[in-house]
Parts: structure tokens; C-alpha cells; sequence
């Protein structure tokens, strides 16, 4: 065999096998003597300075959502091996779900298929769903996705030495009768949907002759319960549908829709400014929206859906044709059972401290709407914080003193900013100056009374997208830089213990918040207090999602899906 063959066939070798692990081949050419040696997964092993191989720490990750693929996606530490573990095997991006239940936007257009991710970093995933965390023995359990198509081989058992929980959150009924049974979801692509066909279905079946107007009335009453962002930007694509689509469509029953949007609270959109609550709700009133708030569902059957109204007491029964439940968010089966075991029981969500660490669990992390963050009260530490300031043990803090701790405190208490910005001070230092005037030495009880109502300000991160993606992304970072932090930290001061916290705590930056009220017209709520609605936002809203999406393949659908609608309807197909 000539040496040119024998190259190519060595060649081809190697790239049909690349999980060989070594190979020494030898051949002569001219006389001498040809050596090639390949090691064909390098990525895999991490050498010390005297060539011994390091045990990589494996990092199991469950979810492939926005915290989860944020974590992904940033994640750059090659002494970690990584596991992906999700029953899906596509990141989903959930703020156009609404506009999927329509036809204004494709689904295909709005998930990425991971795969190529983990392909492009190395990392591993299975397909499959985690049912039970054993923290004791560092192990999940999980199920393979198709139970039914893998006898004896669904279950299986995956060990880990770090595990970062991803996998979001589900809708919560409240235990409300016959939600479960009756009622759409809008979490999921499949939920848009299932959506999308039960519309279209409602407009085929009202077309049917020999119905009654009050039986097409019963098939198209649309109900959405819950005014927040979901089920307001619902009830606008649903309506901008029906004007926009079903008058050339179904121009027999057009006459016969109507929208119902129920709202156990005062006003919908609460999270947001009021003057934008105000516009949306005057808004849906001239659309002919049915806004009724203070109305809390308390049953729903096959035809009728139950209504308490809040102040009389009054229960009331309407008859439909689709019920929408978009009402907030509830804790999985597998993190409830979680927080049995590690001491959480009684709380509502998982809890993390500032670091996005599982109280009570160093080696679990978790992210998103899993979890929220159980902020330190300044108060809790007020007497630690002071002892570690006065080095001079004199009682009170002089100006020199007190500068060694300022910074510490406002990076582990973000909730004095937010009290600094409330009140419109500069910085601690004038809120100190406040309470002590002109004195030069501050005592412990005048620390105490300047800070007492700073705690007022802590309030739990929203459970958005905005902050689910920041938290992997930060937490990607953290372990980007793992083993230069171990020996050198760069966060604040341990004021309950010795030295300083390893990395900086998680800190979420609000970039704003849109809220789509159909016709074109958009709410922007951005930072600096600035509010803006009408057509110009929504062109804003076009851009910002637009950019937001995780890769050129989903942005050019999607934008295509937005021309094909502009240009040609929305698809009204049922597939």
C-alpha cells in the first residue's frame, strides 16, 4: 500500500470514528519514518501543568427554557462536562406564543432546536424528564419522554456533582374545578396550538346550518381569565383576528363573536404604570372587549363558566365556546417533592439565596420561574454589618470607617439603592447624614434607625423571560471564572464570617416591558419612568423581539411571518 493511500485511509478513519480515544500509527516513506498520532477527543480530558488528568465536575442541567439556554449558551468552562436533560428538545420563545394562536406567527418560526448547541459546545442531552431529585445522593431519576415506546427502558438514574434546575413552571388552576379538564393553557408551543385549532374549529362549527343564533352565540364566546400580560395580548391578537380576518372568512357569524376577559382584581396589567393600565382597559371597551374585573372564576364545566363577583358575592354562570386560563404560575410536581425533602415545605417556590444557590443544598442551583431569590434583610445583619466596620471596637464609626463598608453593603443589599432611589438620595452617605447631622462618629443606634425601613423595599423578582435569561446568563459566567474566584474573590464582604463572598450576587437590570393591545398599537414601559403607546411602540416592539430571538433562522421566520400576514391574512387553516 502506497504512503498516500494509507494516509487517506487513516484520514477517513478518523472521521468516521471520532470517539476513538488514541491511536499510534507508523509508516515508512523514502526511508524514513512517517509518524501520526491522534487523541481524537482532547475536549474531553484536562491535564495538569505535570501532565495528570483532572476529574471534570459533571453539571447536569434540566430545561432547555430561557434560563436554562441563557446558562447554555454562556457557559464556556471546559472543566465542567455538561448534561442537558429535557422532555423538549427546542427552546421556545414564549412572548409570541400569543401570536401563534392566530396565525400571525408559524410555531416552527419560534423554538430552535438545541441540538445544535450542544453540538457547537460540546455538551450531551437526553430527551427525557426529570421526576424526583435524590440531593442526598447527588442523583435524578427520570422518565424517557414516550413511555409507552420504550418497555424496561423508560426509567433511568443520572448521577451529578453540580445540578442547575431549569425547568420553569406550570400553570396554576388555584384548584378550581374543572380548569384542568376544560380550559387552555397558553406555556407551551403545543398549547398555542391546541389554540389555534380550537378557534378555528369554534367558527367552523358555528357555520354549520340549522343552529340557532343563540347556539352560535354559546360556540363563539371567547372567555380569557387572567389580565395580565399573556391574557391581555391574548384577547388583543384574538380580537385583531376577528376584525381583521373572520369579517372576509366567516362573514355569516361574525356578528355572533364576542370576547370575555375576566380579572379577579381591580384593574388588568397591574405590574405595570397606571397610565398604561388606564389606556388598556378604555382601549378594550371601545374594541367591544367584555372586561370584567373583580370577578373571580370559580368553576368551569363542558358549556358554563362560573363567576364570583368580589363585591356582592354574587355567582354568576355564562355559557362558551373556549376558555383560556392565563392566571399565573404554579410550582412542578418533581420541585415540590424537592422542597419536601431539603426543609422547604411550606413555602410557595423554591428558594436561592443571592447566588441563585438552593438554600440548604451548596451543589443545586436554580433559575427562572423555579425558584426566586430570598433577599437578606439589612436588619438581620444591621449588628454584624456594624462589628465588621468598627475595627477599633469603640462602639461607634468614624468617616474613614464607615467608607471601608459602603460599597459591601450596597452590593449585598440591593435593596438599599432601591430605598436611596425612593427617597432621592445621592448615596448611603446622605442617608446617614440624615439621621446624624453633623456629628463625625456614628453609634450603633443611629445606623440601626438610618437603615431601619430600607428592608421596605425588598420585593421578589417578576417571573418573566427577562429574568430567567439574566439569571443563566450570570450564573454562566460565575462558573466561567470558578477556579480564578476560588483563590482570589471578588464579592463583598462576609459580614456574618471571614473574608469575601466569592462572586458578586445576582443583580437584575429591568430593560422594560411591552404589552400588545392589538390595532397596531403597543404599551412600552421602559426604565427612567418612561411610558409610550400607540403605533410608534409598537414598531418598537416589532424591533426589540425581532432581536431578541436566538438566532438569524427563527428571525428571518418570523419577520416573514409578519410580512405573509400584512400582505396575505392571517393562515386559517386548523393544522
Amino acid at each position: 500500500m502506497s504512503t498516500r493511500s494509507f494516509c487517506k485511509r487513516a484520514y477517513s478513519f478518523f472521521k468516521a470514528y471520532p470517539s476513538a480515544s488514541k491511536l499510534l500509527l507508523l509508516s515508512t516513506c523514502s526511508g524514513g519514518g512517517l509518524l501520526m498520532y491522534s487523541d481524537s477527543s482532547p475536549s474531553k480530558r484536562t491535564l495538569t501543568a505535570d501532565g495528570q488528568e483532572i476529574k471534570k465536575k459533571k453539571v447536569v442541567v434540566l430545561g432547555s427554557g430561557w434560563s436554562g439556554y441563557s446558562f447554555l449558551s454562556h457557559f464556556n468552562n471546559p472543566n465542567y462536562d455538561v448534561q442537558v436533560v429535557s422532555p423538549r428538545n427546542f427552546f421556545l420563545f414564549t412572548p409570541l406564543l400569543p401570536s401563534v394562536t392566530n396565525g400571525t406567527v408559524e410555531a416552527r418560526s419560534i423554538v430552535e432546536p438545541i441540538r445544535g448547541l450542544m453540538r457547537k459546545k460540546g455538551f450531551e442531552y437526553t430527551e427525557a424528564e426529570c421526576v424526583k431529585i435524590d440531593p442526598s445522593n447527588k442523583k435524578i431519576h427520570c422518565k424517557s419522554k414516550d413511555s409507552t415506546s420504550l418497555k424496561g427502558t423508560t426509567e433511568f438514574d443520572m448521577d451529578y456533582d453540580i445540578l442547575v434546575i431549569a425547568v420553569g413552571a406550570k400553570p396554576n388552576t388555584f384548584n378550581t374545578p374543572g380548569v384542568e379538564e376544560h380550559a387552555h393553557f397558553l406555556k407551551e408551543a403545543d398549547d398555542a396550538l391546541k389554540i389555534r385549532r380550537s378557534v378555528i374549529n369554534c367558527f367552523e362549527r358555528a357555520s354549520l346550518p340549522d343552529l340557532t343564533e343563540e347556539e352560535r352565540k354559546k360556540i363563539l364566546h371567547f372567555v380569557v381569565v387572567g389580565g395580565g400580560p399573556t391574557g391581555v395580548e391574548f384577547s388583543a391578537e384574538l380580537h385583531d383576528f376577528l376584525v381583521e380576518d373572520v369579517a372576509k372568512i366567516y362573514p355569516k357569524v361574525q356578528e355572533f363573536t364576542r370576547i370575555t376577559l375576566l380579572e379577579a382584581g381591580d384593574h388588568i396589567l397591574n405590574m405595570f404604570d397606571k397610565r398604561i393600565t388606564a389606556f388598556a382597559e378604555e382601549k378594550f371597551q371601545r374594541d367591544g372587549i367584555d372586561l370584567k374585573t373583580k370577578s373571580m372564576v370559580v368553576g368551569v364545566t363542558a358549556d358554563e363558566i362560573s363567576t364570583k363577583e368580589r363585591g356582592s358575592g354574587e355567582v354568576v354562570s355564562e355559557p362558551y365556546g373556549m376558555v383560556v386560563w392565563s392566571t399565573g404560575i404554579g410550582s412542578r410536581p418533581v420541585i415540590k417533592d424537592f422542597m419536601q425533602q431539603i426543609g422547604q415545605g411550606q413555602r410557595r417556590v423554591l428558594a436561592t439565596d443571592e447566588w441563585l444557590r438552593v438554600e440548604g443544598c451548596d451543589s443545586v442551583y436554580a433559575l427562572g420561574d423555579t425558584a426566586t431569590i430570598n433577599q437578606r434583610r439589612v436588619m438581620e445583619d444591621i449588628a454584624a454589618i456594624f462589628g465588621k466596620a468598627d475595627k477599633g471596637e469603640t462602639g461607634t464609626l468614624n468617616k474613614k470607617e464607615f467608607k471601608s463598608v459602603v460599597k459591601d453593603i450596597c452590593q449585598r443589599y440591593p435593596q438599599v439603592e432601591l430605598y436611596l432611589k425612593k427617597k432621592k438620595l445621592r448615596n448611603i452617605a446622605n442617608l446617614l447624614k440624615s439621621a446624624n447631622g453633623d456629628n463625625t462618629e456614628l453609634s450603633i443606634e443611629t445606623f440601626k434607625q438610618a437603615l431601619s425601613e430600607v428592608d421596605t423595599q425588598m420585593k421578589n423578582l417578576p417571573a418573566t423571560a427577562q429574568v430567567a435569561s439574566q439569571q443563566g446568563k450570570y450564573l454562566a459566567k460565575c462558573f466561567n471564572k470558578m477556579e480564578k474566584c476560588e483563590n482570589k474573590p471578588e464579592g463583598p464582604l462576609r459580614f456574618r464570617g471571614e473574608g469575601r463572598h466569592r462572586f458578586q450576587p445576582f443583580r437584575y437590570r429591568h430593560f422594560g416591558s411591552f404589552a400588545p393591545l392589538g390595532g397596531e398599537q403597543t404599551a412600552a414601559e421602559l426604565p427612567g419612568d418612561w411610558v409610550s403607546i400607540g403605533h410608534s411602540s409598537q414598531w418598537l416592539w416589532y424591533s426589540v423581539y425581532a432581536s431578541k430571538l436566538v438566532s438569524w433562522r427563527t428571525r428571518s421566520l418570523v419577520v416573514s411571518d409578519w410580512v405573509r400576514r400584512f400582505i396575505f391574512g392571517r393562515d386559517s387553516s386548523s393544522i
